[in-house]
């Protein structure tokens, strides 16, 4: 029977499903067979030996469709390896990163069956010019955080490739 890896991710502008897709291309260059689709539209993890969940923090949460995944499929995602990662930080500023580490412990400790093999914050990226309602309405207003925000994309695409082809390893001995 050949193993599958399901690569899900969540992404409200797109910058978690490009790493998400980056994620999936490096798990095949190390020879995994791996699926990429929105969380939102898996219905099954049956055909599949392990998963990858990618969302990004939104306003110190993890994206709606994320947690929704791991609400609807956590029976099976309690008998699978899953590693997570999210997109977070959008600076190189240690508080905002140990920040995005706590909102995401926080939102993970919801669902304390969930005991992923391995979990990775990385930058993320932010361009105002993309912003839709209600985003752009919360970018107008004085007190909000994206107030005034420039554009930046820290995502580090050396880290994303290592960080998979590292877990590839580490998926390899559960796929087999």
């Amino acid at each position: 029977m050949e193993t599958r890896t399901l690569v899900a991710y969540a992404s409200k502008y797109g910058s978690t499903k490009e790493v998400a897709e980056s994620i999936t291309k490096t798990l095949q260059e190390n020879g995994l067979t791996v699926d990429l689709e929105h969380a939102k539209k898996v219905h099954s993890l049956e055909e599949y030996s392990a998963v990858v969940l990618g969302a990004p923090i939104y306003v110190t949460h993890l994206h709606k469709d994320a947690a929704g995944f791991l609400s609807k499929h956590h029976e099976a995602l309690k008998k699978l390896p899953v590693a997570i990662f999210v997109l977070g930080p959008l600076s190189n500023e240690e508080e905002e990163w140990k920040e995005a580490r706590s909102n995401l412990d926080k939102d993970l400790g919801k669902f304390p069956w969930f005991r992923p093999v391995d979990t990775k914050i990385f930058g993320g990226k932010f361009d105002p010019k993309n912003l839709r309602f209600p985003d752009s309405l919360l970018a107008r207003l004085p007190a909000s955080p994206i107030h005034n925000m420039p554009a930046s994309d820290i995502r580090d695409w050396i880290e994303i490739r290592d960080w998979a082809g590292q877990l590839a390893t580490r998926l390899q001995p559960a796929l087999t």
